[in-house]
């Protein structure tokens, strides 16, 4: 049976959707191909997501895939892609939902990598704790409406370019209690962000989200994450039996633009346990909003390059 990547997308261009016409692939993931499509009735562009029932036989993604469209279709948040539309036809399920002009903060943070002067490979402290703060108001959000969106990470997060405001992307894997985990070695999620719980099985909650945002704050201060282990199996494992040794160094050693605070709320984010973090995503959005306002001054250009 094929899967998502062997996909050929020359047979679904010029394809009408309903009102929508299918213009270009813009990429691809675990749920699905999306699309840059054109909406007829308002003359706009859209994304499109399908899922070829070719691919899929099994219910539990077939349900999924409609479970994230009526999910996300209640949701009215600036910083969460609202869905448009879902509907299928015999060949494959689909959403239409609003195209972002921009790319996902994984192409950002690497991109800013690949600058020639060192002291601007990561973005300004000021900028990254804006995003991170709209995040979590996107996911405070999602948590209020009883929804944990469980696959937090950077290229799930799109970067609209003339707003260079964060929006939530790919709620194909929210659940509101345990997470699924498959049969066999795969579990459904990212490793590197998946929270200990997630890992070993256990029931998730909005503590689950908290501790991937952590991550993600951690990445873009550092312009990595200083893991022991390089495998996805390697990683899963190390957080459910070892947590304490997952990384090889703290924040502060990685990066200049760390003071002992701004760690802090870092290491409270990633505690192993759940009940050590930040239990929703207001507190953890008043610590960080506290520092950002005592060492990243309004109008610093993005603050210091380091706080002490």
């Amino acid at each position: 049976m094929p899967d998502i990547a062997s996909i050929d997308p020359r047979p679904f261009i010029g394809r009408d959707l309903g009102k929508v016409t299918l213009i270009k692939e813009l990429g691809r993931g675990t749920m699905g191909i999306v699309f840059i499509g054109y909406q007829k009735t308002l003359r706009r562009q859209v994304a499109v997501k399908i899922l070829p029932k070719l691919i899929t036989h099994n219910p539990i993604a077939q349900q999924q895939f409609r479970d994230e469209a009526e999910t996300v279709a209640i949701f009215n948040h600036p910083n969460i892609i609202p869905i448009f539309e879902m509907d299928e036809t015999d060949d494959f399920f689909y959403q239409v939902m609003q195209l972002i002009d921009g790319s996902d903060l994984d192409s950002v943070i690497k991109d800013r990598l690949l600058h020639p002067l060192p002291a601007k490979r990561i973005l300004p402290l000021g900028q990254t704790l804006d995003i991170i703060l709209q995040v979590l108001s996107g996911l405070g959000y999602a948590h209020d409406k009883g929804v944990i969106h469980q696959d937090i990470k950077p290229s799930n997060i799109l970067m609209d370019h003339e707003t260079d405001r964060p929006l939530i992307a790919d709620f194909g894997i929210a659940k509101t209690a345990q997470a699924e985990i498959q049969k066999g070695d795969n579990v459904i999620g990212s490793p590197l962000y998946m929270a200990p719980e997630q890992a070993g099985g256990e029931t998730t909650d909005g503590r689950s989200d908290i501790y991937a945002l952590g991550m993600i704050l951690f990445e873009m201060v550092a312009g990595g994450l200083p893991v022991r282990d390089r495998t996805p199996q390697e990683i899963l494992i190390r957080k459910i039996c070892d947590h304490a040794n997952l990384f090889t160094k703290k924040p502060s050693q990685v990066s200049p633009l760390v003071n002992n605070e701004l760690e802090d709320i870092i290491l409270r984010a990633l505690a192993g346990k759940p009940g050590d973090r930040y239990q929703d995503c207001r507190s953890f959005t008043d610590d960080l909003a506290a520092f950002k306002t005592r060492f990243c001054p309004v109008g610093a250009a993005g603050g210091p390059g380091r706080v002490a």
